[in-house]
């Protein structure tokens, strides 16, 4: 499990790089160099970059707690019982959640080592040029993606949230002031990454032991996202956005995955470890069994059916199932529901669930899980043993190029041109067989990308904040109430298992910030807006 870090924010600013073996997701950082001694050797350099990546396998993080801002839109319930996330759900947080100030504290460190590697890495004459090229490219990386998620979850279009970046003067003599808005955020956002895309080289250029690093086309991705998400108060901000997806195809050599399985398009395989690394792939959380992302297990059914601990968190809704044609076979990708078979630990089981308030459970990364022999769960190499910390070896995609087609597409229709936004929008749906559009609405728009990206690292609540769908947000949701838990053939009635909440565009268009950090600033922070 991951190590908590009890440092404030105002603190991090002083903090030291700490090394960490170049096989950051498979070990511990090998100790804390003061600053004094550290910045003298290309090694140095490679051990900095490879520390700036840690943060994304904690808990706090990708692991599971960020997904708690992303569960609050209609998708998914919460699963268990469990106030704070509860209280986020049901937009009543107070902010000192665990679950939201935890990630604050460890996405802000992660820019104060990128802006410390900013800072040193041109200093370190002995390193060749290549070596220090590239990990500034990392270093502007980290901190523009680090920062697009601080910004996007805190920031408000009157108030952005605290930045300064080390080329300032004034950096280390002062807190880091807070933004105006969160556009000045966005802003630096996509400056940090144009300086990313410049300086890193291409994916395919990596070496085994060099991917999960940070390249141009992720750096591109998320200049795309940033724009996506700055349009919702300037629409002048989509008019980049589609020759930089054509960037990320042409250059970066981006693709979706094609082919056959059985006769149908192979949508499943897109969430497979042989596809860790496809042309699919933009950015990641590298896993394997030691270490990486313990999502898989977080959306398990809880205790798994006696054959090995799942949380059973993060539970989808009748609603999400609902949203998907008949014919489309995302849908079984995505979510299990009563009945549907699935391979556990090398058995053929058919799903149920004692415990889903829903009736479904997430299925897109549940592939791990399928390896091993006889149902037994120590047979299973490609999983972390211990189910208190149930990483495996399948990376958790935080971005894929399916999401760079759907933001061209959104991009093309708000600027006017449906008819070219069919183009990267049906490429999408005949992936999986479905029929093609002419002319895309902006509905035709969110529905593919409702149903393409479930249950992933998209957030669904901040599309339905940008679209300006409160009613969605709002709506009661409902799963599917079977008569016997224990029986897969069980019918059931639908049911509301989460009424009606109370989202509110003057107070919950973004989070608030943990009240400490506001009081540990003297005043010069202040709380989100409506807070």
């Amino acid at each position: 499990m991951k190590k908590k870090i009890n440092y404030t924010f105002i603190l991090l600013l002083l903090l030291s790089v700490s090394a960490c073996k170049k096989g950051w997701v498979d070990t511990k950082p090998n100790g804390s160099p003061t600053t004094a001694f550290f910045w003298k050797s290309e090694d140095d350099i490679i051990k900095a970059t490879a520390a700036l990546y840690v943060p994304m396998r904690y808990e706090s993080t990708w692991g599971r707690d960020l997904f708690w801002v992303q569960n609050a839109s209609d998708d998914l319930v919460v699963g268990r019982t469990k106030a704070d996330a509860e209280n986020i759900k049901n937009f009543i947080p107070t902010g000192r959640e665990g679950y939201l100030s935890s990630g604050w504290n460890d996405l802000y460190w992660m820019v104060n080592k990128a802006n410390e590697a900013i800072k040193n890495i041109p200093t370190v004459t002995a390193a060749s040029e290549s070596v220090r090229n590239r990990a500034l490219g990392e270093a502007y990386f980290v901190r523009g993606f680090a920062h697009f998620w601080i910004a996007y979850i805190w920031g408000h279009k009157d108030q952005g949230v605290p930045f300064e970046a080390v080329e300032n003067p004034e950096y280390g003599k002062r807190i880091p002031p807070q933004l105006k808005s969160v556009t000045d955020n966005y802003a630096q956002v996509i400056a940090d990454l144009q300086k990313a895309s410049e300086l890193l080289p291409l994916f395919e250029t990596y070496g085994d032991a060099d991917r999960g690093r940070a390249h141009k086309a992720a750096a591109w991705g998320y200049m795309v996202k940033a724009y996506a998400y700055w349009a919702q108060y300037d629409k002048t901000k989509w008019q980049p956005i589609p020759d930089l997806c054509d960037k990320i195809k042409n250059e970066g050599h981006r693709a979706l995955i094609t082919g056959k399985e059985n006769g149908k398009t192979n949508y499943r395989s897109v969430f497979t470890i042989d596809n860790n690394w496809s042309s699919e792939y933009m950015w990641s959380v590298t896993s394997g069994v030691q270490g990486g992302s313990e999502f898989p297990g977080v959306i398990l059914e809880n205790k798994g059916w006696g054959v090995f601990n799942g949380w059973g968190y993060f539970q989808p809704t009748l609603e999400l199932y609902n949203e998907y044609e008949a014919n489309d076979p995302r849908r079984e990708v995505t979510i299990l529901k009563f009945g549907d078979k699935f391979t556990f630990f090398g058995q053929e089981r058919s799903y149920y669930s004692t415990n889903s308030l829903s009736g479904f459970q997430i299925n897109k990364y549940m592939e791990p899980y399928s390896y091993g022999t006889d149902g037994n769960a120590g047979t299973n190499t490609k999983i972390n043993p211990s189910g208190d910390y149930p990483t495996t070896m399948l990376n958790l995609s935080l971005m894929r190029y399916a999401e760079i087609l759907l933001f061209k597409a959104e991009a093309l229709i708000e600027l006017g041109k449906s008819g070219d936004a069919a183009v990267p929008l049906n490429e999408i749906r005949s992936r999986v067989g479905l029929s093609s559009i002419s002319n895309p609405t902006l509905n035709d728009l969110k529905h593919e990308r409702r149903v393409e990206l479930a249950c992933e690292w998209t957030d669904r609540l901040a599309d339905l904040k940008r679209w300006g769908d409160f009613a969605k947000i709002n709506a009661p949701l409902h799963g599917q109430n079977h008569s016997n838990k224990t029986d897969p053939n069980s019918p059931f009635t639908v049911n509301e298992i989460w009424p009606a909440r109370n989202f509110n565009p003057a107070r919950h268009m973004a989070w608030p910030i943990n009240p400490d950090e506001i009081s540990r600033s003297n005043g010069a922070y202040k709380q989100t807006p409506g807070w």
